[in-house]
């Protein structure tokens, strides 16, 4: 089947081709038909099966007739991060070059001016991250009552990333009247409550079952002790013909330290998470997809929908804790039919993930040697050295270095100072006397054997400072 059977007008078709793409992808295939119809779709599919296009090619298509009001986009597009949000407009431009649609981008760390100003012209299609989104709508300066096509992509990690509530305040504010397009890439409950909760008599489709990696992906485990990563990652990248490739890692302190060593080393690398100014993570994304950089260091911001065809391998530096994470992270190689490489470098403290993620593969990962660096067997304990003790100085402990070379020496036990005799063991005829004594001096007598008129602190012991038993002049304020 080519895209002309698809039911696509001459404009959309000739863009389609001027891109290089002539068949369809299996989701594409199934899915465009059905949203031209104009019905709702759920739609699952492994990454890299152009999801993107399935979506954007019709709706190019639905909205190429009408106009849009100013603040009232006729298409809302959610993205969870803002590298898929511009991904997304990438694609809108390529495809859409033919039609007149006006298109705007809201994400995080862009002015709001600008992106005010393209709301005030009115667009056809609206591509936003929730938070961004909000903050627009809370300030007065969009309304959603006019939107006619209603897109969730990527659901599986808005749910990861905790936008559930911002998504179901958003899908409120639309026309109850709408089609809906949800997309993911696995399909968990959770998923599912949401689907059955914002769409209305869907067609469902899934071209690959729920949670597979690719079968052009070759996956390898290497098994080492968590201070020989460093060195089996750099081994792995002089023995393998990577000609670009993505490192991930689990936290985003660990990608700088990471890309620090990694250049210390020689190697060409720069890093990708949240925490970097968005116009930072856009230009080490263009370095990376020009050829301009090899290896991309990146956390989870980048394991989803970033298409980037020619990655000829996944690093996972570090084992991802959630089963899904993994389907993503590989699937950045092997797409459109190509063939890549994953390479998974675990340690014994890793094996509990290690078996989610087989038991989401129904499989084994292969276990890798690499020459020279030694492998542990899955499981074993790892024995950590003891570290040296090391206290302030202040209060008169040494450190290890400091020990070299001196004779051991007794340790001094501080001296017990006098110990006061408590309260209670006064007799009950004495402190009966003390009560009657305390009521006629005017003073009242607590169960402890005080006075509320003595000026003795209680608990001090026999070295008490001077200014606390200083008579008080005038009452605190």
């Amino acid at each position: 089947m080519t895209f002309s059977e698809l039911g696509l007008s001459e404009p959309v078709l000739r863009a389609v081709s001027e891109s290089g793409y002539t068949v369809p992808t299996p989701i594409q295939e199934q899915a465009i038909p059905v949203v031209l119809t104009g019905r709702d779709v759920l739609g699952c599919a492994q990454t890299g099966t152009g999801k993107t296009a399935s979506f954007t090619l019709p709706m190019i298509e639905i909205l190429s007739t009408g106009r849009a009001k100013a603040r009232m986009p006729r298409s809302l597009i959610l993205e969870p991060t803002r590298e898929l949000a511009a991904q997304v407009s990438e694609n809108f431009q390529k495809y859409g070059k033919n039609n007149k649609l006006s298109m705007a981008l809201l994400i995080g760390g862009e002015s709001f001016t600008d992106q005010e100003r393209a709301l005030d012209r009115g667009v056809d299609v609206l591509i936003a991250t929730p938070g961004r989104l909000i903050d627009l709508f809370e300030r007065g300066k969009i309304l959603l009552s006019d939107v006619k096509v209603l897109v969730i992509d990527e659901a599986d990690r808005m749910l990861d990333m905790g936008f559930i509530p911002d998504i179901e305040r958003i899908v409120g504010l639309l026309p109850p009247i709408r089609q809906t397009l949800f997309f993911s890439a696995t399909m968990p409950p959770e998923i599912r409550r949401l689907a059955d909760k914002f769409l209305m008599n869907p067609k469902e489709i899934s071209v690959a079952p729920p949670a597979s990696p690719a079968e052009t992906v070759a996956q390898h485990l290497v098994t080492v002790r968590p201070s020989a990563k460093r060195e089996a990652l750099r081994a792995l990248l002089r023995s393998e013909d990577v000609k670009n490739a993505i490192v991930f890692c689990n936290r985003k302190r660990d990608v700088d330290i990471l890309v620090k060593s990694l250049v210390r080393h020689g190697f060409d690398a720069a890093a990708l998470h949240g925490d970097m100014p968005q116009y930072k993570r856009t230009e080490t994304l263009e370095r990376f997809r020009n050829d301009e950089l090899r290896l991309l260091v990146a956390s989870d911001v980048a394991a989803r929908g970033l298409d980037i065809v020619n990655v000829s391998h996944v690093f996972n530096f570090d084992v991802p804790m959630h089963a899904e994470d993994y389907i993503h992270r590989i699937g950045r190689t092997g797409r459109a039919g190509r063939t890549g490489r994953s390479f998974t470098i675990a340690s014994p403290g890793d094996e509990r993930y290690l078996d989610s993620i087989r038991k989401m593969l129904g499989r084994d990962i292969p276990p890798y040697e690499i020459e020279g660096i030694e492998t542990v067997q899955a499981g074993e304990e790892e024995v950590e050295a003891p570290k040296p003790r090391r206290r302030s100085a202040r209060h008169g402990t040494e450190t290890q270095s400091d020990r070299r070379g001196r004779r051991p020496t007794a340790r001094r036990e501080p001296a017990a100072a006098p110990k006061a005799e408590p309260a209670r063991r006064r007799s009950a005829a004495s402190n009966g006397g003390a009560v009657a004594q305390a009521q006629a001096n005017g003073t009242t007598r607590h169960a402890n054997g005080r006075d509320s008129g003595d000026d003795t602190p209680f608990g001090l012991g026999d070295h008490v400072p001077a200014f606390l038993l200083r008579p008080i002049s005038k009452p605190l304020q």
